[in-house]
This record gives structure tokens, sequence and C-alpha cells, in this order.
């Protein structure tokens, strides 16, 4: 089986793991990845973390960092020197990259998918809208990562085969509870993007609230930053704080084992909601307890296996991490059953299978 993947996610290593599973199966697995993509909190590069069994291939791309309009201009070549039986395309129905993909794939006698993510029933403009229903009505498959998702797309008018599978999970491996746990004042965590409608400020005046010592640990980047750090200071809390910035992702198993919770304390906005909330599958894996907000996929992800608060309600959360600060017992049980929940739903070898499941149907 021939499969050629185009992903801008996987230039971060730690999502590579689950391309070496596939590979595992029996796939000749080419993975097309541009040298860097760029966000709000700058240029993420290449990361060849993990790349046995497959080829991984940086190609030039246009309109880095546009969601809508980046695209290959090499595509057409690459495709025709892996001559794949299947095409992934590991983007949403509205880019201009899945048009390309889609179009050169069918040119070469291909099957195709897309995935996605989105969770709100957005209404794009031309000629955004018209591509998005080309898409929907010319692709052989789709993966959803959420139900959510899955439901946004059949509103939307997909009547294709469809499977709802998380784009990535996290390695049982890389990813795990440290031998020993040392004694240090409560560390709250918070690693992601420091932007307005993750609710960095919400955590923030939360943990502001708790009484005894503690310490907020967040690492990542963005434009919300500098806010965060005056609002420390206005609270009386800035020494508490420590900004790690952002990091390799080779760098992130070991940020886990320096916290005793991890928050993610999202907050719905009309153009976005958390859509899956990868940091939360990566400390229940790590066996760090997890609180979060009730934005999006996030209840769905956690299950019964950590907190759930109501999104951007300050008081709520400041019970949630006061009781895990108070009750060591309790860290405990949540750090089992979060890393029970990981094993169960959320290992790159399960996400593998499953993805391989949906190559078999599509040339079925």
């Amino acid at each position: 089986m021939r499969v050629l993947m185009l992903s801008k996610a996987c230039v971060v290593g730690i999502y590579q793991p689950k391309l070496e599973a596939i590979a595992r199966r029996g796939v000749e697995l080419t993975v097309l990845v541009p040298p860097a993509w760029n966000d709000e909190r700058g240029a993420q590069p290449l990361e060849r973390s993990f790349t046995t069994g497959y080829t991984l291939r940086a190609i030039p791309i246009r309109f880095n960092g546009s969601f809508h309009l980046h695209h290959y201009p090499t595509l057409a070549r690459e495709i025709a020197r892996s001559q794949p039986q299947i095409v992934h395309i590991d983007e949403e129905p509205y880019n201009l990259a899945t048009w390309q993909a889609l179009r050169l794939a069918r040119r070469a006698g291909a099957r195709s998918l897309f995935f996605t993510w989105q969770n709100i029933a957005r209404r794009y403009p031309p000629p955004f809208n018209r591509g998005e229903r080309w898409v929907m009505r010319v692709a052989d498959y789709a993966i959803a990562g959420t139900e959510t998702a899955a439901d946004v797309l059949r509103g939307k008018g997909y009547r294709g085969p469809l499977q709802t599978i998380p784009q990535f999970g996290s390695s049982e491996t890389l990813f795990a509870p440290p031998e020993n746990r040392p004694k240090r004042p409560f560390a709250i965590g918070y690693i992601g993007r420091i932007v307005s409608e993750k609710g960095v400020d919400i955590l923030l005046r939360a943990a502001a609230q708790l009484d005894g010592d503690w310490r907020l640990r967040l690492v990542g980047g963005g434009p919300a930053r500098d806010r965060i750090k005056s609002q420390a200071q206005a609270l009386g809390v800035a020494e508490r704080l420590t900004f790690a910035g952002q990091l390799p992702s080779a760098d992130l198993p070991a940020e886990y084992h320096k916290i005793d919770t991890l928050v993610l304390p999202s907050l719905t906005r009309p153009n976005w909601k958390e859509q899956f909330g990868r940091v939360l599958v990566e400390a229940m894996a790590s066996g760090v307890p997890v609180i979060g907000s009730d934005s999006g996929a996030i209840p769905g992800v956690i299950g019964a296996a950590g907190r759930i608060v109501p999104e951007g309600d300050v008081q709520a959360l400041a019970r949630a991490l006061g009781e895990l600060h108070d009750q060591p017992g309790l860290r405990r049980e949540l750090s089992e059953q979060g890393r029970a929940r990981f094993l169960a739903h959320f290992t790159h070898e399960r996400i593998a299978e499953a993805t391989l499941n949906v190559y078999r149907d599509i040339l079925n």
C-alpha cells in the first residue's frame, strides 16, 4: 500500500511516532511537510525526530502561515515521483492546499481523504465556500478529529465515508510518569499558545486566590505574553510566575515532570472553540492530573479522569486548583486515571491502527 501524506502539522517531532507506527503496519509512506510553519508564536521549523521506516521530505511552500491560502508549488512532481494509491491530505476542506492536492490526486488516479478539526459550522465567502463544497463532493473519505467536527461536516453536506480519529496521539514511552516526584511548592502548568482565547488570564486570576505555596509555569509563546506579565504584577504574584517560552517539542516531555497539574482554561469565541487539547493527552500520559474548561472538545478528552470547570469561571477554577493543592491523594488518583485513559484511547499506536483501517476501506 503506497500512501502520500501532506501535513504541515508533522513538522513537529513529537507527532512523528504516529508516522512510524503507520509504516510498521506495512504502508509505504511518504510524508511531505514545509521546511517550517509560521503562526502567532513565530516559525516552527521541521524537527526530524522520529523518521524510521518512512520518507519525510520538506518541500517549498507558498503563503506560509495562511491557513486558507498556503500551497505547495512542487506537489505535482512529488505525486508523480511516489505514485501513491492514496493521497492523505491532512488539511481542512476549505484550504487551497487541500484543493490542490485533491485535484492532483484525481489526475494521478489515486484515492483521497482529508482531515477536519472544524467544530463550528462556519460559512466562508467565495471562493472558499465553493472549494469546500467541491472537496466534500469528490473526496473519497474524510477523517474528523472529534464527533462534533464530524457533525459539522455532515451538517455542511458531506455524504461520503467518515471516521472520527484524533489527528495525533502521544507516545506512551516518550510521555510517561516520573519515577519519583520531588517535594516542591504546588506547581501549576500551562503549555500552549499565549493568546486570549486560551484563557491564561483566567488561570492566573484563579491561581492568585490559592492559599499556601504555589507556582505557575507557562510554556509557550504568543501575543498575550506581555499582558499576562502585567496582570501578574497587578495581582502581586509575579514572583510565582515563570515563563519558559516556546520550546522544541523534544523538550516537552520533561516539562510535565515539573508540574503537579496541567490546566487548559480555553474560552469559546464566535469563530473558535477548543478543537482537541493535545496537551491534556500528553499530561495524562505523563501522570499529571488535568483541569480543563468545558470549551469544545475538552470534556470529551478528559472524560472522568480529571476536573472540568465552566469556561471563564475564575471561582470554579480556583476551587478545582485548591482541591488538588490540598489533597495529594486525589492527585495520585487522578494521575492513575489519566494514564489509564490515555493508554485506552490516545496512543499513537491506536490512532495509527485506526488510520490504517481507513486506508483499507478506501482501497476496498
